[in-house]
């Protein structure tokens, strides 16, 4: 595989960093000098100069015949910009955007740039699952594949509570994948009791989070 990473702020350089240790072909763009020579004394030949939004900066690179290109700029309007060339002029299939401020990742989804992700939405999602009270966290959005992973705590006095999984009313196109109780997560059997106070993962097509939450959660 041959990979184009723009932006070599700490994530971009610890991202080349390990592609490289997984012996990935890497070029990294860097538009400031000053970080540039820091990273070519450490990596040579891999580290470009140039705004990645040139288009002859990314044909140096060889864009055209780049297999992932990953923009990860300081700039959300770059990191667009980055993409859409690579997918629009250069037909890259696979890219992946890093959005700064999770308030513009709406933008990102209007012009269909995916997968895009936040630091600060995987922040979120972290501190979500190590606090109880939040109760539901979203695991994983798949919209190209129109699938989605949740996690529920099952809450004391629900309708799933004490039923096994062949019992639960699940709407169809939901299942669950993974119980997690105190001696550890394992893969559900049809006859698995759900009890109060498990985390149940399941995986589900877009728009039924209401329809399975309402089994997991505390009658109202």
């Amino acid at each position: 595989m041959y990979a184009v990473v723009i932006g070599g702020g700490k994530v971009g350089l610890n991202l080349t960093r390990e592609l490289l240790a997984k012996g990935t072909e890497v070029t990294l763009i860097e538009s400031r000098r000053d970080r540039y020579l820091r990273m070519d004394a450490e990596l040579g030949f891999v580290v470009q100069y140039g705004d990645g939004t040139e288009l002859w900066v990314l044909e140096r690179a060889g864009i055209q015949r780049a297999d992932l290109v990953v923009a990860v700029t300081g700039d959300d309007e770059d990191n667009i910009l980055i993409c859409q060339i690579a997918r629009d002029k250069y037909q890259v299939e696979r890219f992946i955007s890093r959005v700064n401020n999770p308030r513009n990742r709406q933008y990102f989804e209007l012009l269909d740039i995916r997968p895009a992700f936040s630091a600060t939405d995987l922040i979120l999602r972290l501190i979500e699952h190590e606090v109880p009270d939040y109760g539901l966290v979203h695991l994983l959005d798949l919209p190209d594949e129109q699938l989605e992973v949740i996690e529920i705590v099952v809450c004391e006095g629900c309708r799933a509570a004490g039923l096994e999984v062949q019992q639960l009313e699940l709407p169809e196109g939901s299942i669950v994948i993974s119980v997690l109780r105190d001696e550890g997560g394992f893969v559900p059997k049809a006859d698995t009791v759900i009890n109060a106070g498990d985390e149940v993962l399941v995986c589900l097509d877009p728009g039924l989070e209401p329809q399975v939450t309402a089994l997991f959660e505390a009658a109202k």
